[in-house]
């Protein structure tokens, strides 16, 4: 038994904001302020004061890298970074080698997380095979093997028939597709957002419309299937205004974004580091601004991390060959917690469901709640603790962060999943 004391509870499913004790047994949630009499008197007991309490944080597209990438990140390096981040529940991204689109795959990665003994691991498959964007992968007998979702990212898909084809064979098992949109041909060897930064630097661009262009197509093939589509993560204003207008007219459409999306832009570029290299590519003002609108007016559904680790002589490279990604699992909290939260535009109820509650209800699996009867899975948090990212705190196999040396707020204390502590300070 565990009795979290002191603690500001917040739950946006009760919803639940206030100071509360949290009894844990048998790994669920048992009760909100207990009495004395129900305690036995070895009970363990941790000092929540002025601290938050809250859900476990859940990713929609954690890159575990293995197998194939183990240079980048092994399924344990990659869960202890995300229990370290807060994260009680991560989906594996299907980009390893070779690409998860067999049981044999999916039960792989199950083994190995189950191994690490760290977070939860639930498995994205691919849609394709071999995610190759020719041919559907066998759906039905990945849903068996335990994958809760389908997609091809960070590899778009951009074969319009395939993905209405995978979005009707999806619906018969209430899974969802994960679509990063980009239209590879707009994208072309684009390494930043195109715009303004990018011609001073004489960088090929990204341009925005190679976005909006696919949310378009995604949001036109869900409303002729009635299929379930993640689309994300997004960044442009054009996409933004896509989702809003879809949403008003009810069509079943869910989006993220990264919270680096919103903390940094492309005038970073202007370094020439390649840390800075991610997808979607860092937007310019005016995008990012549109896009802090949407996660606060629930038009983006959600965060997601875009932890996609490389090793550093990867990231070494040229930044027209170095490859795109960033680790982030560790510092997603911190990043909303920094440019939202202490700035008075978002609260921690907020920020909790777009971190937890929404993403638990978009991959159809348990988590997100504190009610009684839940998964203990908690992460408990200093909301005032101020840090700098360095090197040695990463527990990710690869550094490659254009967040190290700089400062910021809010670290979990704790990681508690299914009951045990699996991360503490």
């Amino acid at each position: 038994m565990l009795l979290i004391e002191g603690g500001r509870l917040i739950d946006p499913r009760g919803p639940l904001d206030r100071v509360a004790r949290l009894l844990v047994t048998d790994g669920r949630i048992k009760a909100i302020d207990p009495s004395d009499g129900d305690l036995p008197p070895d009970i363990v007991r941790i000092d929540a004061r002025d601290r938050l309490v809250v859900p476990g944080l859940i990713d929609l597209g954690t890159e575990l890298r293995e197998p194939g990438r183990e240079e980048d990140e092994t399924i344990q390096t990659g869960c202890a970074a995300a229990v370290a981040g807060g994260y009680t529940t991560i989906l594996c991204a299907a980009n390893t080698d070779p690409p998860i689109d067999t049981p044999a795959a999916v039960e792989f990665v199950r083994q190995k997380a189950a191994r690490a003994d760290r977070c939860r691991v639930h498995v994205i498959a691919c849609a394709s095979k071999g995610r190759e964007g020719n041919q559907l992968a066998e759906i039905g007998l990945l849903v068996e093997a335990g994958a809760v979702a389908f997609s091809d990212a960070p590899r778009p898909m951009a074969n319009s028939a395939l993905l209405k084809l995978a979005l009707e064979y999806c619906r018969m098992f209430d899974r969802p597709i994960f679509d990063r949109p980009e239209v590879p041909e707009l994208a072309g060897s684009g390494v930043m957002h195109q715009g303004y930064i990018s011609l001073i630097l004489g960088l090929p661009g990204l341009p925005a419309e190679a976005e909006d262009l696919a949310v378009a197509r995604d949001l036109r093939l869900i409303e002729a299937t009635g299929g379930r589509l993640h689309v994300g993560p997004v960044s442009t204003m054009g996409s933004i205004d896509l989702l809003r207008r879809a949403k008003s007219r009810g069509i079943r459409v869910t989006a993220s974004l990264c919270p680096q999306s919103l903390a940094l832009g492309d005038e970073e570029l202007r370094s020439f580091d390649s840390s800075y290299k991610v997808l979607p590519p860092l937007r310019s003002i005016k995008h990012r601004e549109a896009a802090t609108e949407a996660i606060l007016d629930g038009t983006i559904d959600c965060f997601v991390s875009g932890h996609t680790p490389r090793a550093q002589e990867k990231k070494l490279a040229d930044l027209l060959e170095a490859p795109f990604g960033m680790i982030s699992l560790e510092t997603s909290l911190a990043l909303v917690c920094t440019h939202l939260i202490r700035s008075g535009r978002m609260s921690w109820l907020q920020a909790i469901e777009r971190m937890s509650t929404k993403p638990a209800e978009i991959a159809g699996i348990s988590g997100g709640s504190l009610a009684p009867g839940a998964p203990a899975d908690l992460a408990i948090i200093d909301p005032d603790c101020r840090w700098v990212v360095t090197p040695d705190q990463m527990r990710s196999r690869s550094i490659n962060t254009p967040l190290l040396e700089r400062e910021l707020y809010g670290r979990v204390t704790h990681t508690i999943v299914g009951g045990s502590i699996k991360y503490r300070l």
